[in-house]
């Protein structure tokens, strides 16, 4: 018996290398961990912001402002408040992502494997391009005037982006893609939800999957 485990072990380092050549096998799962909470902490200031702006309404000359038929300073305000929370998932998304990109950084140092190789170009094309397409169409959707369906848009189409990379990487990543489709299609129905369903797929959701990752491949290195 002992005998087999030779070409045993020779099958299982040619399956590797063949991983190794078409797949980016090196993410991870305290990318994930990492990329969640940032986005839990940014959904918690967007939504300390919220309430501000909504207590404002209620108690302060802005409100009053409304009742007069002044509408210029409601419309500063609500512009404000628009900034303010693109400037935060701003700094949220740049956040996630070098977060990200050191754990992963590090990992590949562990494995001895390239960030930038053609693999890893073809795994980022993948990501990119339904990102890139769902921005414009957001962008769009906010100059209409359509705020409600920006955060369902952004889980669609990241999901969109996690199913089509999971080709050139690790294939787990794909459930994490499922995930954000769901509840961003479910989000398109419930409007007024949308900073919670955002921070459910962007926080809960990479921090299961971030913590998955790391129990079945980094665990025991």
């Amino acid at each position: 018996m002992d005998s087999q485990h030779p070409p045993l072990e020779t099958l299982q380092d040619i399956k590797r290398m063949m991983e190794q050549s078409s797949r980016f096998i090196s993410l991870s799962g305290w990318s994930g961990i990492s990329a969640g909470v940032c986005a839990l902490l940014g959904a918690t200031a967007a939504q300390l912001r919220i309430v501000s702006y909504l207590q404002a309404l209620r108690g302060d000359h802005t409100y009053e402002s409304y009742y007069r038929g002044d509408t210029n300073s409601l419309s500063a305000s609500a512009a404000a408040l628009y900034n303010d929370l693109f400037l935060i998932a701003g700094i949220t998304f740049i956040a996630a992502f070098i977060s990200s990109f050191l754990f992963t950084r590090a990992r590949s140092r562990r494995n001895g494997t390239s960030m930038w190789d053609r693999t890893v170009q073809r795994l980022a094309w993948n990501t990119v391009l339904p990102m890139m397409v769902g921005g414009f169409v957001i962008l769009r959707l906010v100059e209409s005037g359509f705020y409600g369906l920006v955060a369902p848009c952004c889980l669609i189409f990241y999901g969109l982006a996690l199913v089509n990379a999971s080709k050139y990487t690790l294939g787990e990543i794909r459930y994490l893609g499922y995930g954000q489709l769901i509840l961003g299609i479910i989000n398109l129905w419930t409007g007024g939800w949308g900073l919670y369903f955002w921070a459910a797929g962007f926080g809960i959701l990479h921090i299961v999957y971030g913590a998955f990752m790391w129990w079945k491949y980094e665990r025991q290195a």
